[in-house]
């Protein structure tokens, strides 16, 4: 089994690709409009039309489908931007220069919940992690981090 790819439903998509594909550096790989029958019996939503728009790294990696439902529409759940509500809760990135990623997201006017912290501990033998959470416009917790090799552990 492998992972396709995550799905993520945003209320304004030309926002969301604003940040995804402006900010992150995606690439746009597929886009189409979702409606008919059989996106109702998939959902289980009557009278379904959205906007799909699938992204990813430019290195390739982990596809994204960005939703955006314009009927039914749905709610924004504030809980869901707290990491500590049960469910899918974050995605990560790995980047290779987290100080670099983190000076220009905050320049751009990201809101982060915290700069850049080292993991305490090696996460693998003598690999230690630095990673960061941060919001998108929509409030998904994005992870964005990097490793290191720490002789020392």
């Amino acid at each position: 089994m492998r992972v396709d790819h995550v799905n993520i439903v945003v209320a304004d998509m030309e926002r969301s690709l604003a940040f995804y594909v402006g900010l992150l550096e995606m690439q746009v790989t597929f886009e189409a409009d979702l409606e008919g029958d059989w996106i109702e019996k998939v959902t289980g939503l009557p009278n379904v039309s959205a906007r799909c728009v699938f992204c990813q790294p430019a290195d390739g990696g982990m596809r994204f489908e960005l939703l955006q439902y314009r009927s039914p529409t749905g709610q924004t759940l504030e809980a869901n931007a707290l990491p500590q509500t049960p469910g899918l809760r974050h995605v990560a990135f790995e980047v290779d220069d987290l100080d670099a990623v983190y000076a220009r997201l905050l320049a751009a006017g990201v809101r982060f919940v915290s700069e850049p912290v080292m993991v305490p501990f090696g996460v693998a033998g003598s690999i230690r992690k630095r990673l960061c959470y941060l919001h998108d416009p929509d409030g998904v917790l994005i992870e964005m981090c990097s490793y290191e090799h720490d002789p020392t552990l």
